[in-house]
């Protein structure tokens, strides 16, 4: 059965274990949806090379939409990874999104959307790597589910202690700022896995496309937990 199969299936029955990510109310708030594909031209090498440049056209897509957050990304074949050497191999490079980013202000709360523990966390200060990650373990009536938090804040991790209780909707975090994120703007990457193996505090957020097939075994779409109105572009 296919990873977000799997997942559906829980929450079909256990809508109610389901929380919330980020405060979003759908009645009056906006999401813009962001294409970060080669299918938009706006995206200059001149602008990625630099996050601050970056980080204010995200902010006028926001101001300009009326919208509290930009999302989007799951298995997205996106171009912006250029701007940093960690995305690339040998072979392929990394290219293929596989979480779900929000895009907000520094400093905006994020929230463990399912009860579990801290399975780990780490500070991955490389350009264009997550800075402060959060990995969260779930057990979903017998289904072993992790659900990853990057870009965060260095506060976010300052007391954290692994197997520490997460409730339901409890807080968790902040969003950094690029001084502590990995040099981007300021944005939530949200990611689910199945299975990570020996991992701890990092999994990759970003894979080679030709493997995409392989990832959508592991990697279930995060908006079933997110259910927000976001618009795929895989």
């Amino acid at each position: 059965m296919h990873a977000t199969e799997k997942l559906a299936a829980y929450i079909k029955v256990r809508p109610d274990a389901v929380g919330k990510v980020v405060d979003f109310d759908a009645k009056s708030d906006h999401l813009y949806p962001l294409d970060l594909t080669a299918a938009n031209p706006e995206l200059t090498d001149e602008l990625l090379a630099d996050t601050q440049a970056f980080s204010n056209w995200i902010n006028k897509k926001l101001a300009d939409s009326g919208s509290r957050f930009a999302i989007g990304g799951y298995m997205e074949h996106r171009t912006i990874y250029s701007r940093s050497a960690h995305f690339d191999t040998d072979n392929e490079p990394r290219r293929l999104h596989l979480g779900v980013d929000i895009w907000g202000n520094a400093g905006t709360r994020i929230y463990a959307p399912l009860q579990g523990t801290v399975h780990s966390f780490a500070d991955n200060n490389n350009f264009g790597d997550y800075g402060p990650t959060i990995i969260l373990q779930h057990d979903l009536d017998g289904l072993a589910l992790y659900s990853l938090y990057g870009h965060l804040s260095r506060q976010s991790i300052a007391e954290l202690q692994v197997g520490q209780v997460i409730n339901l909707n409890q807080q968790i975090a902040t969003l950094g700022n690029a001084t502590e994120n990995g040099q981007w703007p300021p944005h939530l990457h949200f990611q689910l896995m199945l299975e990570i193996g020996d991992a701890r505090g990092d999994y990759p957020g970003v894979g080679q496309y030709s493997r995409k097939a392989e990832y959508l075994q592991n990697i279930p779409d995060p908006n079933l937990i997110l259910q927000l109105p976001v618009t795929n572009q895989s």
